[in-house]
């Protein structure tokens, strides 16, 4: 393979920095609309960055479910990204939407969501998604597939004489964002990059940065 000489030139819309909204939660609502309607292939997919105990980095892709004051995703409360979470609240989300030639780069503090808010999502997932949740012990080192075969069997089991209810070891967070980072593919590598950051007053400012 030559993974050097791969290469694709950009060449999509311009990023003004007077035309994105003052917003940045605005704005990547926008950017998240054009994609579903562009089809691209998941685009709520993101990479969650957080930092281990001994300040390594550590990310996964996981789904956003949720836009409101912050970016809301759901995960078992006892795996190793939540543990990282309750230790260091603080992470990084970013969002790939490569036929749109964009990108999106998050950072800020992680806080739980309410019970309720975890309580209604977990009862609007799929029923196999609801016994998935009961069924993985996340990040645990388990002997084999039939672990978790076996340990769904039991969980389907329980559950056919008792109501399904959200595990109390799973649940939401939300990234409540203090910079957010808007990239658009330019011709030559010159990409746009807006820059907003949040300012002590609570307000938003705005800069254009270098590709």
């Amino acid at each position: 393979m030559k993974i050097a000489s791969l290469r694709k030139e950009y060449s999509s819309n311009l990023l003004e920095i007077n035309k994105v909204d003052p917003n940045p939660l605005v704005q990547f609502k926008s950017w998240m609309e054009a994609s579903i309607e562009d089809g691209v292939l998941e685009p709520n997919a993101m990479h969650l960055a957080t930092v281990t105990s001994d300040n390594r980095p550590s990310s996964r892709i996981v789904l956003l479910k949720g836009i409101d004051h912050g970016f809301v995703f759901f995960t078992n409360y006892e795996s190793k990204k939540s543990k990282e979470l309750q230790a260091n609240p603080f992470a990084s989300l970013t969002f790939f939407w490569a036929q749109m030639e964009r990108q999106v780069r998050i950072e800020g503090f992680v806080e739980k969501v309410s019970v309720e808010e975890s309580d209604d999502y977990f009862l609007s997932r799929p029923l196999e998604s609801q016994i998935g949740a009961w069924t993985s012990p996340q990040s645990e080192e388990i002997p084999d597939r039939a672990f978790l075969e076996k340990r769904k069997q039991e969980v389907e089991q329980r559950f056919a004489s008792e109501e399904l209810r959200r595990p109390p070891h799973w649940g939401g967070f939300r990234l409540l964002a203090d910079k957010v980072e808007f990239w658009q593919g330019g011709p030559a590598r010159l990409h746009d990059r807006i820059l907003y950051s949040l300012s002590p007053s609570g307000t938003w400012q705005l800069k254009r940065l270098a590709p």
